[in-house]
């Protein structure tokens, strides 16, 4: 991961084993997509009830190319399907649910970057400035179009270099367009 994950407890005192638990289950998540740029997950204690057990939430946001994908879990239902529920249920139903929505992400980018769509374009990548997260890429009408690393769909922008052949997708920016969904003309789709 370009970032460090980040971990949070809230309403409930931090702690050692549910930190490695965490990292564990990030792990296996940055097994299933490599290009895992960042994670934040945040156990919290919603309320303490002696007879129904307690409850906790957790929330993953998993920072991918171009977007984040948020997972908030609070197991429904826990005393109906877990004999016992505590907080290591639903930090495993959480990651479960973080790795589905994962892999869901992971067929959408597939079917955007592989397939041979009217809206992919051709350009060449005409600057990426030295210790910058962004670059610039030449379209066939002769416009630059910005775009930023968390773009990259395949490979990575460390990558890139200047005169090099990609294809993307133009879309309207906050500040204009931009290229998104870049992958290099010579990459082969994957299967």
């Amino acid at each position: 991961m370009d970032r460090p994950l980040e971990i949070a407890f809230h309403n409930m005192p931090s702690s050692s084993a549910l930190e490695a638990e965490i990292r564990q289950g990030v792990d296996k998540l940055q097994k299933r997509y490599s290009h895992l740029i960042g994670c934040r997950v945040s156990v919290e204690a919603l309320h303490q009830q002696h007879q129904t057990g307690n409850v906790y939430e957790v929330h993953i946001v998993l920072s991918v190319p171009g977007r984040d994908l948020a997972v908030s879990r609070e197991p429904q239902r826990a005393k109906e399907r877990y004999a016992n529920p505590d907080v290591r249920t639903s930090l495993r139903d959480a990651f479960k649910a973080a790795e589905r929505q994962l892999e869901s992400f992971k067929g959408k980018l597939r079917e955007d970057t592989t397939k041979p769509s009217a809206e992919a374009m051709a350009g060449q990548v005409t600057l990426i400035e030295p210790g910058q997260d962004h670059g610039f890429i030449l379209t066939n009408t002769g416009t630059q179009l910005y775009f930023h690393r968390d773009s990259v769909t395949d490979g990575r922008f460390e990558d890139l270099r200047q005169g090099d052949r990609v294809h993307y997708v133009e879309e309207q920016g906050g500040a204009g367009p931009t290229a998104t969904k870049i992958r290099t003309a010579t990459s082969k789709p994957a299967a």
